[in-house]
C-alpha cells in the first residue's frame, strides 16, 4: 500500500482516555487517511480529538467533562490527553497537544513544543476544518449557527479572529449588564468603545472571508456539486467609529430589549443556489449537502494556502453517488490539506485505497490495515 506523506501532515497522533479510546495511536499517516468501522466504534471520536488540536470546542462542541473516558456512568470526569507531531516536508516542525487534569477536568490546557501555550496559539501552527452530518441542517438552522460556521472558517485563515470574537462577546455581555443596571454613562462609553473596536475587526474579517470564498467558488466547476452564491449581511456598521456612534444612539432601545440590537452578533450569511437563485434553505436535502461540500472544498483551498491545513470529513463519501465521490477525491487529491475521512466500509473509498493510510476502528481500538 502506498502511503506517501503529504507536504504537511499530522503524525504520531495519540489519544489517551478520550471518549472510548483508552490509548490509541496513529502513525505513518498520509495525505488521505481513512477510519473504517461500525457505527459507534469510535471513528468520529478520532476526528473530534484532531479537531481539538485547534482553538474552540471541537467538531461536537462538547464540554470538556464529557469527553474524558469514564469507568462508569456515575464516575466523576477524568483527564484526557491528545497529542500530535506536525510534519512539514518530511520533518517534524512541532509537537502539539491539549489535555485536562483530573483535579481540574473542565480546564483545557495546551502545550506546544513542551511549553505551556494558549489554545488560540494552536491556530498559528496549522488550520483545521471539518464537515460532519450534524452540519447538514446549517442552512435551516439559526443565524447564530451560521455565524459560528463563518467564524470557524475565518479562524483557519486569520488565527487572531477567535480572540476578537471572544473579546466582542465579553464586551457585549458587560454592556448588557450596564444597561440593565443603568450603570454610569462613562463606563458605558468605555465598554462601547471595546464593542466597536472588536466588533469592527470581527465584521471585517467575516466580510473578507466571504469575499474570498465567493471568488474561490466562482472558479470551481458548477457540477457535480451545486455552486452556491454567498452573501454577507452585516448586522450593523462595519466601521468601528460608525458602530460606536450607533451603539450610543441605541442605548434606550437596547435597554428595553435587554440586548444590543445592532452589531456583528446579528450578522447573517445568506446562501442561494447559483443556477436557480433559490435560497439554500428551500433547496432539497441533496442540493443543500452538495452546496455545503462545495463551500468546504473552497475553504479547504484557502486554508491550505500559505500554512499547514487538515480537513476532517465525517461520513461524507457514503452519501454521494459514484460521480460525486470521484470528483470529491479528485479535488481533495489536488489540495494541500491532509484529509481524514470516516466510513462504515471500504467500498466507497475504492478510488483512493492505494494511496491512503487506513485504520479499522472497533470498540475504541485501532488496527492498521
Amino acid at each position: 500500500m502506498l502511503t506517501t506523506p503529504a507536504p504537511m501532515a499530522l503524525a504520531k497522533i495519540t489519544l489517551e482516555n478520550f471518549r472510548n479510546h483508552a490509548a490509541s495511536q496513529l502513525a505513518d499517516t498520509a495525505h488521505f487517511n481513512l477510519l473504517v468501522g461500525e457505527n459507534g466504534a469510535g471513528k468520529t471520536n478520532v476526528l473530534e480529538a484532531i479537531s481539538l488540536l485547534s482553538p474552540g470546542r471541537g467538531l461536537r462542541r462538547a464540554s470538556l467533562g464529557d469527553v474524558a473516558l469514564r469507568t462508569s456512568t456515575d464516575a466523576p470526569p477524568g483527564a484526557f490527553a491528545i497529542g500530535a507531531s506536525l510534519i512539514e516536508q518530511g520533518q517534524t516542525s512541532a509537537r502539539i497537544g491539549t489535555y485536562t487534569q483530573s483535579e481540574r477536568p473542565t480546564r483545557r490546557l495546551v502545550r506546544i513544543n513542551g511549553a505551556d501555550a494558549s489554545a488560540s496559539a494552536l491556530s498559528e501552527w496549522h488550520a483545521v476544518s471539518w464537515l460532519t452530518p450534524a452540519m447538514d441542517g446549517l442552512f435551516t438552522d439559526s443565524a447564530g449557527a451560521r455565524r459560528r460556521f463563518i467564524d470557524r472558517m475565518a479562524l483557519a485563515i486569520e488565527p487572531g479572529h477567535a480572540k476578537a470574537v471572544s473579546q466582542l462577546e465579553t464586551a457585549l455581555r458587560e454592556r448588557n449588564r450596564l444597561l440593565e443596571e443603568r450603570g454610569d454613562a462613562r463606563w458605558l462609553d468605555a465598554i462601547e468603545a471595546q464593542v466597536a473596536q472588536h466588533g469592527g475587526a470581527v465584521a471585517k474579517t467575516r466580510s473578507r472571508l466571504i469575499a474570498m470564498l465567493a471568488d474561490e467558488l466562482s472558479a470551481l466547476p458548477p457540477e457535480p456539486f451545486a455552486r452556491p452564491t454567498l452573501t454577507y449581511r452585516p448586522g450593523g456598521p462595519m466601521d468601528a467609529a460608525e458602530l460606536l456612534a450607533e451603539l450610543a444612539r441605541a442605548r434606550p432601545r437596547d435597554r428595553g430589549a435587554g440586548r444590543a440590537l445592532v452589531g456583528p452578533h446579528r450578522d447573517e450569511l445568506e446562501v442561494v443556489m447559483a443556477s436557480s437563485g433559490q435560497p439554500a434553505a428551500s433547496c432539497s436535502t441533496g442540493e443543500q449537502k452538495a452546496m455545503l461540500i462545495a463551500i468546504t472544498l473552497a475553504h479547504g483551498v484557502l486554508a491550505a494556502s500559505g500554512r499547514p491545513s487538515v480537513l476532517l470529513l465525517d461520513e461524507v463519501a457514503a452519501h454521494l453517488d459514484p460521480v460525486r465521490r470521484t470528483e470529491l477525491f479528485r479535488r481533495l487529491r489536488g489540495g494541500g490539506a491532509q484529509v481524514w475521512m470516516t466510513g462504515t466500509e471500504l467500498a466507497p473509498f475504492a478510488d483512493i485505497q492505494g494511496e491512503a493510510a487506513i485504520w479499522r476502528v472497533s470498540g475504541g481500538t485501532l488496527e492498521r490495515i
